[in-house]
C-alpha cells in the first residue's frame, strides 16, 4: 500500500485517479483549495463511493509552501495535477498563472526534496509547451488538417517553444521536474499530455473543449468555433492516462527523469468540429447549432502525440477508442446536467 498525495485533487483527473487508487486500498491525500467549478461536488462524489473517512481532504493552495511539505513528508507518490489550466486565463492574469504553475510546481518539487522520502513526482505537463509549431508543414484536408511529415505524431524531441504565458508557466514546471531528476535525483516523470477527456469532467470553452461541448450540447448552451473547426487534436479517454500513471509508478526504475508526449497518438483523433460534430449529433439525436469565430493566438491546426516512447518503455497503449470514449462522457453529461 502506498501513500499518495494528489495535488488539483479534487479537478477532472485528480478525483479519477483518487477514485481508482482508493479502489484498490491506496491511502490517498487530496490537495485542493476548491477553487473551480465541480471540485466539491467532486469530493462529495469520492466520499459517496468510499465513505466519509476515506480519504485525507487538504484545503490549501499550492502557492502555500508549509501545508504542501506537511503533507509531502507522508507521501511515497506525488501526482501533481493543480494548476491554471486556460491560456486565455494566463493571458488577462499572468501573474496569477505564474505563481499557480511555475512557483506551484516548484514548491511541490522543494516538498519533495526536503520530505526526505524521495517521493515518486508525476507531473501533468501539456504540449503547449511546444508552441504553434508555425514550421511543421500541414496539409488540409475536406474535414480536418493532418501533417505531411510526423506521420507518427509529434515527438519529445520536438523543439520547445513556449508560447502565451500559459506555456511559459506550464513549461517552466515542465523544466524543473525534469532537472529536479537530474540534480538532485528525485525521481520524477514529465506527462505532456494532449486532450484528456472523460467523466467528471466539468469542461469551458476557455478549457476542456470535449467535454464542453457535449455539456452545452445537453444543456442547450451556445457552441463557438474558433477557427475552422477542421483542427485536429488526438484524444485520450481519462481511464487510459490513469493506466499510464500506473505504469510509470510500476516502471519507476525506467521513468525516473523521463518525458513522454501523452495522447491518443494518430489512432485516436478528431476534429474539432468536422469531425466532433456530426458524431454529437448522432448522440444526442438533433442538430446542432454554432457560430463561428476567429482562430486563438497559438492554435494548432494540428497536434497528435508521438506516443512510441511510452509504448516502448512502459508497455502502455490506449485502449478506449474516440467514439466509445466520448459517448461515455455523454451519458455521465446526461445523468449529471439532465
Amino acid at each position: 500500500m502506498r501513500r499518495y498525495l494528489i495535488t488539483g485533487g479534487a479537478g477532472f483527473i485528480g478525483v479519477n485517479y483518487a477514485h481508482r487508487l482508493l479502489a484498490r486500498g491506496e491511502k490517498v491525500m487530496i490537495y485542493d483549495d476548491l477553487s473551480r467549478r465541480g471540485a466539491e461536488a467532486n469530493v462529495d462524489w469520492l466520499r459517496s463511493e468510499h465513505g466519509e473517512e476515506a480519504f485525507e481532504l487538504i484545503v490549501a493552495d499550492v502557492r502555500d509552501f508549509e501545508p504542501l511539505a506537511k503533507a509531502a513528508r507522508e507521501a511515497d507518490v506525488i501526482v501533481h495535477l493543480a494548476a491554471q489550466v486556460a491560456v486565455t486565463t494566463s493571458v488577462e492574469d499572468p501573474r496569477t498563472d505564474f505563481e499557480v504553475n511555475a512557483l506551484g510546481t516548484f514548491n511541490v518539487l522543494e516538498a519533495a526534496r526536503l520530505s526526505g522520502r524521495q517521493p515518486i513526482v508525476l507531473y501533468a505537463s501539456t504540449n503547449k509547451v511546444y508552441g504553434g509549431m508555425e514550421d511543421v508543414a500541414v496539409v488540409e484536408e475536406p474535414t480536418r488538417y493532418r501533417y505531411r511529415d510526423l506521420a507518427d505524431g509529434v515527438p519529445e524531441t520536438q523543439p520547445l517553444d513556449f508560447h502565451s504565458p500559459y506555456g511559459c508557466s506550464k513549461g517552466a514546471g515542465d523544466q524543473y521536474v525534469r532537472d529536479y531528476a537530474r540534480i538532485y535525483g528525485l525521481p520524477t516523470v514529465v506527462f505532456r499530455q494532449s486532450c484528456i477527456y472523460g467523466p467528471h469532467q466539468m469542461g469551458v470553452e476557455d478549457q476542456g473543449w470535449v467535454a464542453w461541448f457535449v455539456i452545452a450540447a445537453v444543456t442547450g448552451q451556445p457552441i463557438t468555433i474558433y477557427g475552422d473547426g477542421k483542427q485536429v487534436r488526438d484524444l485520450l479517454y481519462i481511464d487510459d492516462l490513469l493506466d499510464l500513471y500506473d505504469r510509470a509508478v510500476e516502471r519507476i526504475d525506467v521513468a525516473a527523469g523521463q518525458v513522454y508526449n501523452v495522447g491518443g497518438g494518430p489512432s485516436h483523433t478528431l476534429s474539432v468540429w468536422a469531425e466532433f460534430g456530426p458524431l454529437l449529433e448522432r448522440l444526442v439525436g438533433r442538430p446542432i447549432p454554432v457560430s463561428y469565430g476567429d482562430w486563438r493566438p497559438g492554435d494548432q491546426r494540428v497536434y497528435v502525440s508521438d506516443i512510441r516512447k511510452a509504448r516502448r518503455e512502459l508497455g502502455w497503449e490506449p485502449r478506449v477508442g474516440v467514439e466509445e470514449g466520448i459517448r461515455r462522457l455523454y451519458e455521465w453529461v446526461v445523468r449529471y446536467f439532465g
